[in-house]
């Protein structure tokens, strides 16, 4: 690891690092977005030190404590099977739209405007390959009483409901993406949490909605950005986002794989093919969405044929 900084926390995130099969490339010193003091740490896999993520915390957290040291290495864990996806930023929506997240500015702020929520900035890219720069600028707005759910107010602990709860405004057409333009709210309220059942719930699907799901995630991710490369199935982020289980996940993308649609290995997955022939229809699936997120307009309105 390169030496710039020697803090609390260097040390617990090696361990939890290493546990995980990736290494500390650095530790230097940040500042959150309202000027607390951070440390940003740069991991990345061994087998490909190409491969990076970015973690960043508030200085003065202590993750090792026992219920968020599990938390922390779980985090952890996942991201280094995701860092072997040929782009492990992109994901894909529920309606099929390939995204790529980045320039999120953690960790959460409090709101300037005098809201009792927890802010955090970052951006979402259209990413099918093209080289159209449409993207949202979002600011995830987490309510107070939401934040009492969450172990932590930190990245590894809040990363993947605010990523799906992008996706789920995205679904509702509640994000427009654009060339340029202001930032757009994502509340992430208690709505997105069942208390009874005590986990996220974003978005009811079934068998055939998340059969749909894997195959144009295998589409994009491993067809058209990855050069035919695998991507994770058995990612639990996909799995809160669909409201399922990461061995459900699984099950499904065993039996495409018996229909020469996907490549599989273990966990992972490549196009086919056979996969690749349905272009058009990914495509179409594509412009669909994108369609969706674009504001409607009464054209009998604009026209001047109706009383306004």
């Amino acid at each position: 690891m390169t030496a710039e900084l020697k803090t609390s926390l260097v040390a617990p995130i090696e361990s939890a690092a290493k546990a995980a099969g990736l290494t500390v490339v650095s530790a230097t010193t940040g500042a959150s977005h309202d000027g607390r003091t951070t440390t940003e740490f740069v991991l990345a896999l061994p087998s490909d030190p190409g491969k990076t993520l970015k973690l960043e915390l508030t200085e003065a957290f202590e993750f090792d404590k026992p219920e968020l040291l599990a938390q922390m290495q779980a985090h952890l864990a996942n991201e280094a099977k995701r860092l072997r996806n040929p782009r492990p930023e992109c994901y894909v929506t529920l309606a099929g739209l390939p995204v790529a997240f980045g320039q999120f500015e953690w960790p959460f702020h409090r709101s300037t405007s005098g809201a009792d929520t927890h802010i955090v900035h970052g951006e979402m890219h259209l990413a099918d390959g093209g080289a159209h720069n449409l993207h949202a600028k979002v600011a995830g707005s987490v309510t107070l009483t939401f934040a009492e759910i969450v172990p932590a107010m930190e990245q590894p602990y809040a990363e993947t409901f605010v990523y799906n709860a992008v996706r789920k405004t995205v679904d509702m057409g509640q994000l427009e993406f654009l060339k340029s333009g202001n930032r757009q709210p994502v509340p992430v309220t208690t709505r997105f949490y069942s208390r009874w059942q005590k986990k996220f719930v974003f978005t009811d699907t079934d068998d055939a909605e998340r059969l749909r799901y894997l195959l144009s995630k295998v589409y994009w991710l491993s067809g058209v950005l990855g050069n035919g490369k695998p991507v994770w199935i058995a990612d639990p982020r996909d799995a809160q986002y669909l409201n399922t289980t990461e061995q459900d996940l699984l099950r499904m993308a065993s039996d495409e794989a018996g229909q020469g649609l996907m490549q599989l290995d273990g966990e992972f997955a490549s196009a086919t093919p056979a996969l690749m022939a349905r272009a058009a229809e990914y495509q179409a699936a594509l412009e669909a969405a994108l369609d969706f997120t674009k504001p409607k307009f009464n054209e009998s309105m604009r026209a001047g044929e109706a009383n306004m």
